[in-house]
C-alpha cells in the first residue's frame, strides 16, 4: 500500500505550478521552473522548483533546491518549511487543505511538450528581432562595468525597447535589453537571457528582477566560443565577460545562475574545466556539485573564486592585470600564454 506521503505528494505535484505561486507567491516562472529567493518566499533566484517530469522518481515535478543553503525536498517538505510545521500530521493536514481549495486552471495540466516549445519559440522570436549590439546602449552598460572583451562575435544583442512586467498580471513596460543567446552544445538556441537596462543611464534597469530568462535553460548557456576538450564556465554574462577581457581566446560559457551552474551538461569531448565561483554560498555550492559531476566522469576540474562579489565586482576594484594574474594562476602556462599573445 503507498504511504500517504506519498500519496500527497504526487498529489500536490499534479498541482506544482499552483503550489508554488500559493506558498512562494514571490517567484516567478523561469523556463520549467519556479524561481523564488527562499522557503519563507523572499524574492530572488535561489530556489528552483521544478515544474515538468513525473510524479515521482528521478527529475519528478515538485522536487526543489535552494543552491544557497543546499536545502531540498519535495512539495510536503516545501510546506511544511514554508508554513513553520513541526509534525507530519500538521503538514499532511496543511497539505489536504490546499489540494481542497477551489483554484484555476494552471499551466501544469496542459501539454509539457507543447508548453517548452512555446517558450523556446518565443525566445527565438525575441532573439531574431534583435540588433547587433556594437555601438548599443547594451555595449555601453558592458563597458561602464570594465569589460573590454571583443563583442563582435559574441552571442549578444540588443533590444530599445523589450516589454518588462513586474508579475504576470502587472502593467507592461518597454525598457531597452541586453539579449543573450542560451544555446545547447550543438549551437541551437534553446531560450534568450534579458538584462533589462535603465532608460537614462548605463546601468541595470531600477526593477524588481532585471536579468531574466526565457526558454530551456537548464543545462544549456551562453556560449563565447566554441568549446572543444577545454572551457571556462562562470555565473553570470558580465562575470565571464570579464574574464573574457583578459583571455580572450580561451571557450567560456556563462550558466547564468548558481542553480544553472550545478545543472550544466558536460560537453562529452570535454577534459578540463575551471570553475568561475562567485563569492557566495549560492556561488560555492553549485561550482561544488558541478566540479563533483564533472570529476565523476573523469573530467580535471580547477576553480578560481572571486575575490570581489563576481569577478566583474573583481575587475573593477582590482583592475585587468591583477586578474589576468590570478587567472593564469588557475590555467596551464600554454593556454593561458595562447590567450595573451593574443
Amino acid at each position: 500500500m503507498e504511504s500517504p506521503a506519498r500519496t500527497l505528494s504526487c498529489s500536490l505535484a499534479e498541482h506544482v505550478e499552483a503550489v508554488c505561486k500559493h506558498y512562494l507567491s514571490n517567484g516567478r516562472r523561469c523556463g520549467n521552473y519556479w524561481v523564488v529567493g527562499d522557503v519563507n518566499n523572499n524574492a530572488g533566484r535561489s530556489l528552483y522548483v521544478r515544474l515538468k517530469g513525473p510524479l515521482f522518481g528521478k527529475g519528478a515535478r515538485g522536487r526543489w533546491t535552494d543552491s544557497a543553503t543546499s536545502e531540498h525536498g519535495d512539495l510536503l517538505d516545501l510546506i511544511r518549511a514554508r508554513e513553520g510545521l513541526v509534525s507530519f500530521r500538521d503538514t499532511f493536514d496543511e497539505a489536504r487543505r490546499f489540494l481542497q481549495s477551489p483554484r484555476e486552471r494552471t499551466t501544469e495540466n496542459r501539454d509539457g511538450n507543447s508548453s517548452e516549445c512555446n517558450t523556446i519559440s518565443l525566445a527565438r522570436k525575441i532573439w531574431a528581432a534583435s540588433q547587433p549590439i556594437i555601438g548599443t546602449k547594451a555595449e555601453a552598460y558592458l563597458r561602464a562595468r570594465k569589460i573590454s572583451a571583443d563583442l563582435n562575435d559574441a552571442p549578444l544583442r540588443y533590444l530599445p525597447a523589450l516589454i518588462y512586467r513586474e508579475r504576470r498580471n502587472s502593467p507592461p513596460r518597454k525598457l531597452p535589453a541586453l539579449v543573450a543567446a542560451v544555446t545547447d552544445h550543438k549551437g541551437e538556441i534553446r531560450g534568450v537571457h534579458r538584462t533589462f537596462l535603465d532608460p537614462e543611464k548605463n546601468d541595470k534597469a531600477n526593477v524588481v528582477s532585471p536579468r531574466r530568462s526565457l526558454g530551456a535553460i537548464l543545462g544549456n548557456g551562453v556560449r563565447f566560443s566554441a568549446i572543444d576538450q577545454f572551457a571556462i564556465i562562470g555565473e553570470g554574462i558580465e562575470t565571464v565577460l570579464s574574464l573574457k577581457s583578459v583571455a580572450p581566446h580561451l571557450p567560456m560559457v556563462a550558466a547564468l545562475s548558481a542553480a544553472h551552474l550545478a545543472a550544466w551538461e558536460i560537453p562529452a569531448g570535454v577534459r578540463r574545466l575551471i570553475i568561475a565561483v562567485d563569492n557566495d554560498r549560492a556561488g560555492r555550492n553549485g561550482a561544488r556539485k558541478l566540479s563533483e559531476r564533472a570529476e565523476a566522469e573523469g573530467v580535471r576540474v580547477g576553480m578560481i573564486v572571486s575575490q570581489g562579489k563576481d569577478f566583474n565586482d573583481e575587475l573593477r576594484h582590482t583592475g585587468l592585470e591583477c586578474l589576468r594574474f590570478r587567472l593564469a594562476k588557475s590555467l596551464p602556462m600554454s593556454e593561458f600564454e595562447e590567450s595573451r599573445r593574443s
